[in-house]
């Protein structure tokens, strides 16, 4: 193993504090977004190509990042979504048979600048202590007062519409064509495994734009609908919320999952609220109250819906809560075939706890199925 020469590099948080690495690979750049973590033990390369995290910097909380390489399979998009990369140490060698390469090789194709050789114990704690904020990474560990102008100039999460960044630019199936059923997913920053989990179900999805209107998706005649993940703000995406409003209204099924979930919400005049950090990882644990089950799962989001108005809604009921803050963590619908989660029941690698959430959805469309589509 051959001796790497790093760089200096800084990372400089909105409210003015500095922690400072080195740069991985040698490479000189500055990247800005708001911080964040995770806590997730496996799965850096499903996080750095995760819809949901585009804009953030990502501080990683596992000691040891890039020691089984990257292999093509394990990615949830077509590039890395991730704004930039902290971590503690970073593994220029790896190890795993089956990798086709380097994590350095892996973020060098995309562009990524990572920062190295960073106490990220004392950064998460500031973190949490503080909140998620913007921050800039950078090898221009001598323009501090230049990078904190900059810094200024970067909108906040709150108020940010993203999907239109990350949601495919034309609609586009997947699966076999021959399934017995047909969903119609509004992308709006969906996650590649989403869409195996519906495939393996016996569907043909057709993943539609963020912007497509209700009458382009009505018109494939789907069995049911599917909202996806993403990232930023829910509340500016005025468009997809209508859209949601008249998928309910014709009363198929639907199943919103993360940024889905919060349309929903939102669809249903309930409000949603940034976090103080948001929960990402893959060990949050989730009860069932229909079940009184507990479930271990993976989350990544930054925003959550209001818990007093959902449980003033006549049309909707709670039917998960994250057990760490009491925040809601799934509704459904009394009236209608909606119902929604605030995490990721297709997590892989991660817990499986929640994949019969997918099963929940085709049950849903059989019963209307065997009613009112010929299948």
């Amino acid at each position: 193993m051959k001796y790497q020469s790093k760089k200096k590099a800084l990372i400089l948080l909105a409210d003015g504090t500095i922690f400072y690495g080195k740069s991985v690979g040698n490479t000189e750049g500055t990247a800005f977004g708001e911080v964040c973590f995770n806590t997730g033990m496996t799965g850096y390369q499903e996080i750095f190509t995760d819809p949901s995290y585009f804009g953030q910097l990502m501080v990683m909380t596992n000691a040891h990042i890039g020691n089984y390489g990257a292999n093509a399979d394990e990615v949830e998009s077509d590039s890395v979504k991730i704004a930039g990369l902290i971590c503690k140490n970073f593994s220029y060698e790896y190890s795993r048979p089956d990798a086709d390469g380097s994590l350095l090789d892996f973020l060098r194709d995309n562009n990524l600048l990572a920062i190295s050789d960073v106490d990220t114990r004392a950064l998460v704690s500031y973190i949490r202590d503080h909140g998620a904020m913007n921050a800039v990474i950078s090898t221009r560990v001598d323009e501090i007062d230049a990078l904190k102008e900059e810094l200024k100039k970067v909108p906040s999460m709150e108020g940010l519409e993203l999907s239109s960044k990350v949601s495919t630019k034309e609609p586009y199936y997947y699966g076999d064509e021959n399934a017995t059923f047909r969903i119609a997913a509004l992308d709006i920053g969906i996650k590649k495994n989403i869409l195996r989990n519906l495939a393996a179900r016996d569907a043909y999805i057709k993943v539609f734009p963020y912007d497509t209107p209700f009458s382009e998706l009505e018109a494939w005649n789907p069995h049911g609908y599917f909202i996806s993940n993403g990232p930023g703000d829910p509340e500016p995406l005025k468009g997809v919320i209508e859209t949601a409003k008249q998928i309910i209204a014709q009363d198929k099924p639907l199943f919103g999952i993360c940024l889905g979930h919060q349309i929903i919400a939102l669809a249903n005049g309930v409000s949603t609220y940034k976090m103080f950090n948001g929960h990402r990882g893959i060990n949050h644990p989730v009860i069932n109250l229909k079940t009184g089950k507990g479930e271990i799962t993976s989350q990544n989001h930054g925003f959550a819906i209001n818990r007093e108005e959902t449980e003033a809604n006549p049309e909707l009921e709670i039917t998960h809560v994250h057990l760490n803050d009491n925040t809601v963590a799934g509704i459904r619908m009394k009236n209608k075939n909606v119902f929604s989660v605030q995490y990721h029941p297709e997590a892989s690698p991660g817990p499986h706890d929640a994949t019969y959430l997918f099963d929940q959805f085709f049950e849903l469309i059989r019963a209307q199925a065997d009613i009112n589509v010929s299948v």
